[in-house]
């Protein structure tokens, strides 16, 4: 039987250098706070249990952060690294391995953890290093005439010789709960921060006989903290890049890799190409020979092959089908279906409705709780009224009908096939197959109504 692992997520700290009365674990990155980043990590490994240690804003921290598999942890005074794990450790077997992580170091990958864990043994720690041409402030990892790591010190109470170390302690370690249970009530804070250090556990298990297996990120920036907005900022500019690289490889062509934003997951056919500043939210599947203009929101969507989605247009929990054309300035809301070939023109919204195939909703209109039929025809500024202060009511628009311009379709209302309905018309009765319906009032022309002297007519008038 495999032993088993606990995930130990600290995730206490104020973040003072942020500046702001959030928890630093909730500040976002790529759409979703850093702390959701790690836990999504974190369960990759499909661990036994899942610590998290809590402390400044810890109801904050619980609210937003959904999971029935998380056992929350309460450090009542922020006293180390050490003194955190060690408040988790009640709930964790002696059987178990631990691996510690941190809530604001985001973007560690699944395999680097996978790697770290696999180190962890009754015999063995496992560490997590990094090389950086310059490690300033971050603790050097000391090793002796083999090679053999014997310790970590931190850079406060480094020595001169010490701080010229590149090799640093990511804070990212495992160790086995027997042991941890063992060192850390035995802790000191005789130190220049006078907190009880976890890293202290290295010279520990060294001391004891126990391996240190050492593992190193593929990229530095996977084991960066973030302590400040510029960190974050940075972090925020590598993920994307790497998310513009996994879109290119996939076989999508970005017109400028470092304007566009990944905040979910996207699956993309072939040939599909990506104009600036788009903005990928939730979970997007694109087809193939898809088009997507400038300044594009696509969020939790489908979008079928062969549809083009022009400039400023967003797209969110809809459904847009092969052929179709959206936009410039169209929204598509929930539920929204877009049938084959269809036509959602500018500033067109459409919200919990299905659009049937080759439609066309080209103007300046709004369409809710309506089911319409293929082939029909929408002319500018027509709304299905579907809101009548209590209830929503469903329009139903069969095939081939035409709709005039300037037109409220009042629901709950059904116009037949190939029905008519003349512009400027409020149409509050049903409408049968192949009939005109016109509902407005008659138009009188009074001459002479507007006397000469108000200065229209006179070569005197205007201001």
């Amino acid at each position: 039987m495999a032993t088993p692992l606990h995930i130990v997520v600290l995730a206490a700290g104020q973040g003072s250098r942020m500046k702001s009365s959030l928890p630093k674990v909730l500040h976002s990155l790529a759409g979703q706070p850093l702390l959701h980043h790690v836990l999504e990590a974190g369960r990759s490994l499909r661990p036994d249990g899942l610590h998290v240690v809590i402390g400044h804003g810890a109801e904050q921290v619980r609210e937003k952060t959904p999971g029935s598999d998380i056992q929350w942890v309460i450090q009542k005074e922020q006293l180390g690294t050490g003194h955190a794990v060690a408040q988790a450790l009640p709930g964790i077997p002696e059987t178990a391995r631990v691996l510690v992580l941190y809530g604001d170091v985001p973007l560690t990958s699944a395999d680097t953890l996978a790697r770290l864990a696999g180190a962890i043994s009754r015999e063995s720690l496992g560490l997590l290093t990094v090389n950086l041409p310059d490690p300033a402030g971050y603790g050097r990892i000391l090793r002796d005439s083999r090679g053999t790591v014997t310790g970590i010190v931190e850079q406060k109470d480094a020595t001169p010789e010490q701080l010229v170390i590149t090799e640093v302690n990511t804070g990212l370690l495992g160790a086995p709960a027997e042991r941890l249970k063992q060192w850390l009530p035995a802790l000191s804070s005789d130190n220049a921060q006078g907190e009880y250090y976890l890293t202290d556990i290295i010279a520990l298990g060294r001391s004891e006989g126990l391996g240190i297996e050492v593992s190193q990120p593929d990229e530095p920036e996977e084991v960066q903290g973030v302590n400040n907005r510029a960190q974050l900022a940075e972090l925020e500019r590598w993920f994307q890049r790497q998310q513009a690289l996994t879109l290119m490889a996939g076989g999508a062509t970005l017109a400028d890799p470092s304007r566009v934003d990944v905040r979910g997951r996207v699956e993309t056919g072939q040939d599909v190409v990506v104009d600036v500043n788009t903005v990928f939210e939730g979970d997007v599947v694109l087809g193939d020979r898809v088009q997507i203009g400038p300044g594009v929101v696509l969020r939790n969507c489908r979008i079928g092959s062969d549809v083009r989605v022009d400039a400023q247009s967003v797209i969110e929990g809809a459904r847009v089908d092969q052929g179709a054309v959206i936009g410039p300035f169209a929204r598509l809301r929930p539920d929204a279906l877009v049938g084959r070939d269809a036509r959602v023109g500018n500033f067109v919204e459409i919200k919990k409705s299905s659009i049937g195939e080759g439609a066309k909703v080209n103007h300046l209109s709004y369409v809710g709780d309506t089911t319409m039929g293929a082939g029909v025809n929408v002319g500018a500024g027509t709304i299905t009224c579907n809101y009548d202060g209590t209830s929503k009511h469903h329009t139903t628009i069969r095939d081939g009908a035409f709709i005039g311009s300037n037109t409220s379709l009042v629901a709950p209302v059904t116009l037949g096939e190939r029905s008519l309905v003349g512009a400027g018309s409020t149409i509050t009765r049903d409408v049968a197959d192949r009939e005109l319906a016109v509902a407005r009032g008659r138009q009188r022309n009074i001459p002479d109504w507007v006397p000469a002297e108000n200065g229209r007519d006179s070569e005197e008038g205007g201001s």
